[in-house]
């Protein structure tokens, strides 16, 4: 791939529960849609926005190596995608970020941001991250499937006054 190529990543991530076993799909592509990375992983237990945020750090994680290795440079022009309004519009900074547990991802966000070429965050409809929201959820199945990790179980709440 060129240096200064332009790179595609699609994000997402999926809580079984909410809060509760998590996993991140991404997809990444050059400019004429050739498959450059695809990751599907568990990330334990948590919420959406955290596993939102979670493959966003993985994302910027995997850039971060691709130009460490010259596989981009800093004429690279780089766009991820999310469906995922509040990611974006947090990042984006039209959001204020009022959950501690999302405000230290974004810290780790903007570090990773300051390693790389400008970034373009994007917001998409869901239907078009499908293969993502299929990768989030493939590792949360696997994960259960493997048993890494218990399936959560709906308890219904009973009367005290029984």
């Amino acid at each position: 791939m060129p240096a200064s190529s332009k790179i595609i990543v699609h994000i997402d991530g999926s809580s079984q529960g909410n809060p509760g076993p998590s996993g991140i799909g991404i997809f990444c592509q050059s400019q004429d849609k050739k498959k450059i990375a695809e990751i599907s992983k568990y990330i334990g237990y948590g919420t959406n926005n955290q596993a939102e945020y979670k493959a966003m750090i993985e994302a910027l994680m995997m850039l971060s190596i691709k130009f460490a290795n010259q596989e981009m440079n800093q004429d690279s022009e780089v766009v991820i995608k999310t469906d995922s309004q509040l990611l974006c519009n947090q990042i984006n900074g039209s959001f204020k970020i009022k959950d501690f547990s999302l405000r230290k991802l974004f810290s780790e966000v903007d570090r990773l941001k300051k390693y790389l070429p400008t970034i373009r965050i994007e917001l998409i409809p869901r239907e078009q991250n499908r293969i993502c929201d299929r990768l989030a959820k493939k590792a949360i199945r696997t994960a259960i499937k493997s048993g890494v990790v218990m399936k959560p179980k709906i308890v219904q709440a009973q009367s005290l006054f029984q």
